[in-house]
């Protein structure tokens, strides 16, 4: 039987189309199951209280075998990310940069927290998540 993976995707909201991508891209993969524990717009934390939702962030993080930052330049400029990434390594999970289709540069936020930076290539994620994955 296939493992099943749990993986958060540390994101900017004002770009979750990207979050979407990658979703699809790994729903898509055969023979690689997945379960995505972060927030998104089908599934927010639906609070304005910080402490709420970092409570909330750190049972996610910490219920996943690794996190994908998403590692577009737009990371660089997001309180949220860098905390999530931060917590994700207080936490022991293992930070797996992911380029963003297309993008040139990447966020010193994500690279510097992260195992390795890999690009848009469903093989080359689907291999770095079960390389890493805790």
């Amino acid at each position: 039987m296939a493992k099943n993976y749990r993986i958060f995707v540390s994101h900017s909201w004002k770009y979750s189309y990207e979050l979407e991508r990658l979703r699809n891209l790994l729903n898509a993969r055969g023979y690689f199951n997945v379960e995505f524990e972060e927030a998104s717009r089908d599934k927010p934390i639906n609070s304005t209280d910080a402490y709420y939702i970092k409570r909330r962030l750190t049972e996610n993080i910490s219920n996943s075998n690794i996190v994908l930052g998403l590692a577009g330049i737009y990371a660089s400029y997001s309180d949220w990310m860098e905390w999530e990434l931060d917590k994700a390594i207080e936490l022991d999970v293992p930070i797996v940069g992911v380029i963003p289709f297309g993008q040139g540069r990447i966020s010193r936020v994500v690279s510097s927290r992260s195992i390795t930076d890999i690009r848009w290539n469903t093989e080359s994620i689907v291999k770095a998540i079960r390389s890493y994955a805790k």
